[in-house]
């Protein structure tokens, strides 16, 4: 611990030596100067723990080396005590108006020094405590304020995006005039009475089940909270019961801290699980579990946690013919299909196709800072004679593409470029044709595995080489596009 250093200003050498015997064996380091002039230059340079002070003194009294003293940042807070034979009432007060704090007369018994230096040398500590405190506790006050005001803005954005989500995944965005997108309609309008109803999406790749899934989630008391999407297929085994209830730290190798799970991050809004059809059977048990008592246990833990999530999933697959050969349970289906939508493939609502069409050319059309062109009769005429396997996002890209070869300008028929589900003319290393130079698999002699070669390259080629999007097109395993890879090259 550092000794107290005491500055004593006196010009009798007698008082000097005198405050220095007494003072020294209490353990303070002790400095001493006989005039006014070097009592300054030694306080600001050695910044002492406190000053004992002499009023007469040549040059510089003790009066104006205190109240120098208090007129500098640097010494300001130092304490100091006048000693001096100076005893009238006069003298006493002048010193402590211009800022000492104690007074003592000589002559003076040494008890009193040792005892009024020790006095003043806490207090000067305590005070130099509460001092950091105070601007700890300042800096803390600023700190929380600025977090609030960060959390206030954060909260301002938050609404701004979710205002903005609910708009976008509106029931604006469902186009088309079809009995069944009138269905679709009603069905979204009915489940915003029922936000705790978990409901099953079915219908084929690309008719927009992900679209259902947000609108029902920002159509519903829960809008606020999180949607939370998982795609069934793309979970890696081994993470499979991590990802969804989470791990605790130490759980397994790499588990470095704490992590929450899907049902956790979803807490108080949506977890939409896609392609629902495909996940593994050991998972679909603790999947049922959650959903029946609502309690997820972290990897790793024996702590569970409530959650309140409403789960929406969606298949293109045939849950019923799963349930039978035993790859998906009955249990499950009933509990996560406690209201059903069916979503129309494309070509079973043809009338929807002009306005579908329309309508992505002016998303496209915005974003790409054109007007928004006319499809011509002849371009209408191919969209509505092709049977768009991949349905609306099939058509989605179509109008992209179209939007960019076109110029911006009038979209027509040598404009679109659309994917059959019959065999093309070229060969697999060749660009995709038109639709109105179709041929199909008569005139172009090949066996079954060389047809599979073409369409999963044409499916490639669709879809920017995207495999998920491929196999979503075709309808097949993504494990089917990457054995035959090799082969399209």
């Amino acid at each position: 611990m550092n000794r107290a250093r005491i500055l004593i200003a006196d010009d009798t050498s007698a008082s000097l030596s005198l405050l220095s015997h007494v003072l020294e064996p209490q353990g303070y380091e002790i400095l001493a100067v006989s005039s006014g002039k070097d009592a300054l230059k030694l306080a600001e340079r050695a910044k002492p723990d406190l000053i004992l002070l002499d009023v007469m003194m040549p040059g510089h009294d003790g009066y104006h080396v205190c109240r120098t003293l208090k007129a500098e940042d640097a010494t300001r807070d130092i304490p100091v005590i006048f000693i001096t034979s100076r005893n009238d009432t006069a003298s006493i007060l002048n010193g402590f108006r211009v800022g000492a704090v104690d007074y003592i007369v000589k002559p003076f018994q040494p008890e009193e020094v040792v005892t009024r230096v020790a006095t003043h040398l806490k207090i000067s500590g305590l005070t130099r405590e509460l001092q950091q405190r105070n601007a700890e506790l300042e800096a803390e006050v600023a700190r929380r304020v600025e977090a609030e005001h960060s959390r206030d803005k954060a909260k301002q954005r938050l609404s701004t995006l979710v205002s903005r989500e609910a708009q976008r995944w509106s029931l604006d965005g469902f186009v088309g005039e079809s009995p069944h997108t009138k269905r679709l309609l009603a069905d979204l309008e009915r489940l915003r009475q029922f936000p705790k109803t978990s409901v099953l999406i079915m219908g084929e790749s690309g008719t927009g089940k992900e679209l259902i899934a947000r609108a029902i989630h920002h159509h519903s008391s829960r809008a606020e909270a999180a949607f939370v999407p998982v795609n069934c297929v793309a979970v890696p085994g081994e993470l499979l019961e991590s990802l969804f209830f989470g791990h605790v730290k130490g759980a397994f190798t790499g588990a470095t801290a704490d992590r929450k799970g899907y049902f956790e991050l979803a807490d108080g809004g949506t977890l939409f699980l896609d392609e629902i059809g495909d996940m593994p059977a050991a998972l679909q048990a603790k999947l049922l579990r959650v959903l029946e008592d609502g309690e997820v246990t972290p990897v790793g833990s024996t702590k569970s946690h409530h959650v309140d999530v409403r789960v929406l999933s969606a298949t293109n697959a045939d849950l019923s013919a799963k349930i039978m050969t035993g790859d998906f349970r009955q249990d499950l289906y009933y509990r996560l299909a406690r209201y059903t939508v069916t979503t129309a493939p494309l070509r079973d609502r043809q009338e929807d196709m002009p306005l579908l069409a329309e309508h992505f050319l002016r998303i496209f059309s915005t974003e790409m800072g054109m007007s928004p062109p006319s499809l011509d009769a002849s371009a209408l005429s191919l969209l509505q004679s092709h049977s768009f396997p991949g349905n609306v996002r099939e058509l989605k890209n179509a109008m992209e593409r179209a939007l960019i070869l076109s110029g911006g300008k009038t979209i027509k028929r040598e404009h679109l470029q659309l994917f059959d589900m019959a065999v093309p003319a070229s060969s697999p290393t060749q660009a995709p044709t038109s639709a109105s130079n179709r041929v199909t698999a008569d005139s172009v002699p090949m066996d079954l595995e060389e047809a599979e070669h073409v369409l999963i390259q044409r499916a490639l080629e669709q879809t920017g080489g995207n495999v998920t999007e491929a196999a979503r097109l075709l309808n097949v395993n993504r494990s089917r596009i990457y054995r035959r890879m090799p082969a399209t090259k």
